[in-house]
C-alpha cells in the first residue's frame, strides 16, 4: 500500500498559485489513472490498484499550515506505514520546472512540511520536491501565493507527465533507485 499525498491551500484564491502546485500534481495524477477524488474527512481522496499496488491519493483540505493533521488521519486509518508516504510539495529553493525526489531530511522552512514532521514525529517519508523558484522583489510568501505566469503554465503540462512517470516508478521500484533514475 502506497500514501501519495499532495500539498496545497484549499479554495479558488489559492487554486492556481505556486503553494498549490502539490495539488495540481495529485489531479494529473488521477486523471492519467482515471482516479476518481471525493471530498471526504477534510481532505479529498482518491483509490485505486495499479499494478498491484494499493495507492492512496490525498489532497488535505486543511491550510497547508495544517497538513498533518489529514495526513496522520489517513495514515492511521488505512494503517499505511510512513515509509510508504511519499509528499508532493512545492520547493521555491529549486528553479522552476525542476524536479528533486529527497527522503529523510529537514523540512527546508516549509510550513506544510514541518506540520506533518510535527505531527507525525518522524521524517522517514519520501517527497517528490516541485520548483517553484524565488522571485528577485517579492517575500516568498507573496511568491508562492502568487499565481503561475504565462510562460510558467506553458510548461506545467510537460512537468506534470514527468512526476506522472516518477510516481508510476514510484509504485514499482525501490526509492534508491528513483532517486538514481530522476534525481
Amino acid at each position: 500500500m502506497k500514501c501519495i499525498v499532495g500539498l496545497g491551500n484549499p479554495g479558488r484564491k489559492y487554486k492556481d498559485t505556486r503553494h498549490n502546485i502539490g495539488f495540481k500534481a495529485i489531479d494529473a495524477f488521477a486523471d492519467a489513472h482515471n482516479i476518481k477524488l471525493v471530498e471526504k474527512d477534510n481532505m479529498e481522496i482518491g483509490e485505486a490498484n495499479i499494478n498491484g499496488v494499493k495507492v492512496f491519493l490525498v489532497k488535505p483540505l486543511t491550510y497547508m499550515n495544517l497538513s498533518g493533521q489529514s495526513v496522520a488521519k489517513i495514515l492511521k486509518y488505512y494503517k499505511i506505514p510512513v515509509k510508504d508516504l511519499i509528499i508532493i510539495q512545492d520547493d521555491v529553493d529549486l528553479p522552476f520546472g525542476t524536479i528533486k525526489l529527497k527522503e529523510n531530511s529537514a523540512s527546508g522552512g516549509h510550513n506544510g512540511i514541518k506540520d506533518i514532521e510535527r505531527v507525525l514525529n518522524s521524517k522517514e517519508y519520501k517527497r517528490l520536491k516541485l520548483g517553484v523558484g524565488k522571485h528577485k522583489y517579492k517575500d516568498t510568501a507573496d511568491h508562492v501565493l502568487g499565481k503561475f505566469n504565462r510562460k510558467e503554465r506553458k510548461e506545467l503540462d510537460s512537468i506534470f507527465m514527468f512526476t506522472n512517470s516518477i510516481l508510476n516508478d514510484y509504485l514499482e521500484i525501490d526509492f534508491e533507485k528513483l532517486m538514481t533514475k530522476h534525481n
